[in-house]
This record gives C-alpha cells, structure tokens and sequence, in this order.
C-alpha cells in the first residue's frame, strides 16, 4: 500500500478549533477603527487564550499581556494616589479580623497612617490581632484575606520607618497585583482598546512592574518574512 505523507504544516483545523481560535469581539466602527491604527498600539482584533491581546497597527500588528499591561497601569496610579493622599477606600461589610503574634502586631498598627493613605484601615482588635475595615476599591473582596496576608508580610519583612518607602512600594505592588485585570477574563472590544489607550497615554507601560514587557510587537515587513513573500 501507499503512505500518505502529511505536509509539513498540515493541521487538522476542525479536530483543534477549539484550541486555536480565538473568542470573537465585537468591532467598532469604520471611523473609529481607522482612527485606532494610526494610533502607537493600534486597533484591538482579537483575545486569545483569555490573556492575549491581538491589535493591528498601520505597520503590523501588537500582542498585549492584559494582566501585566493593567497592573502596570494599576501601580502607576496608585504610587500618584498615595502620594496625594487621594486613593479611594472601600468600607468591608464584615471587618477581616487576622491573628498576629504582639511584635508583628505592634509593627504593623506602626504603619497605620501610610496603610490609611493606600486605603486600608487598620485597628488593633484586643490581644494578638487586628481588624482591617477598609481595603483599596480598586480591589474586590473575592481575595481580600490572601491580599491581607500578603500585605502584612510585606510590612512584617521590610518593616521599618527607615525604609518606609520600600515598604510603600511593596505593599503598592501587591495591591497593584491584585487590583488588575487576571489573566483568563475576557474582554470587550471596548475594555480592549481602552487598555491600548491607558497604556499609550502612560510612559511606564512598556514593562510591568517586575521588568518583563507587557507587549511586543511585529512589523508587516517580520510577519511576511516568517511566510517567505520576502
């Protein structure tokens, strides 16, 4: 009998559809859209694997890490809101009361006022624990507790007054973690490109807050080479 040999790109497509398609979005309008690409980070296309960003420029195309794009965007913005003391709290229904051993306790309750300034509020709740009341809107209760605990490792770890801005910048980025949009949510067409806008409009965005880039991006001239039209 006669082998059939495969091509050497051959793939069954309807067998793994599932796996390769990305989730369809709704498009904007003509205008808005020609608009879009003439823009740094163009016009958004496409979500695939929940976290991926597809955008096509007027010179190729850009791939966006939602999540490392947005808690970029979400850090920025806090170290600006607690800097001007402005940065928005939400009240908890039910207080979140965590055990602390005395020196652990005694060293967080010490950073009250800068935890206040980044929308927590703290208070000591009898021996060994304190309550928290209010966390940063940005956040949802869904992870408060591991946020919590997060945090006051943070201040337990680095915490003294000598090195309060390191301790600031800690605790702002694991807010920032938190507060950001996760990988595996889909987006809008809408949420898409006002995330490629918000990163245009911010210089930082480029890398996420632990020096990884939160997009890269592929020229026409790249994409036509990989298919050998150069």
């Amino acid at each position: 009998f006669i082998m059939k040999s495969e091509q050497p790109h051959q793939v069954d497509f309807q067998q793994n559809a599932k796996e390769w398609m990305s989730g369809k979005i709704d498009q904007p309008e003509v205008d808005q859209e020609v608009i879009a690409q003439d823009r740094v980070l163009g016009v958004a296309k496409a979500q695939i694997h929940e976290n991926y960003l597809i955008s096509q420029t007027k010179s190729g195309l850009v791939i966006v890490d939602q999540h490392a794009a947005h808690e970029r965007l979400v850090y920025e913005k806090l170290k600006l809101d607690w800097k001007e003391k402005r940065t928005e709290s939400q009240t908890l229904l039910i207080p979140e009361i965590v055990e602390l051993n005395e020196i652990d306790k005694d060293l967080v309750l010490g950073f009250s006022d800068e935890m206040k300034y980044l929308g927590f509020d703290l208070e000591s709740f009898g021996e060994g624990a304190i309550c928290i009341r209010s966390i940063p809107a940005i956040l949802t209760n869904e992870k408060v507790v591991d946020l919590i605990r997060d945090v006051l490792d943070e201040l337990i770890e680095h915490g003294t007054k000598e090195i309060l801005d390191k301790v600031v910048d800690s605790v702002i980025s694991k807010v920032a973690c938190y507060g950001s949009i996760r990988s595996g949510r889909r987006l809008s067409s809408a949420e898409m490109n006002s995330l490629l806008r918000d990163m245009e409009d911010n210089p930082l965005s480029a890398q996420c807050n632990h020096g990884r880039p939160t997009f890269i991006e592929l020229r026409l001239d790249e994409i036509e080479k990989l298919f050998g039209r150069r």
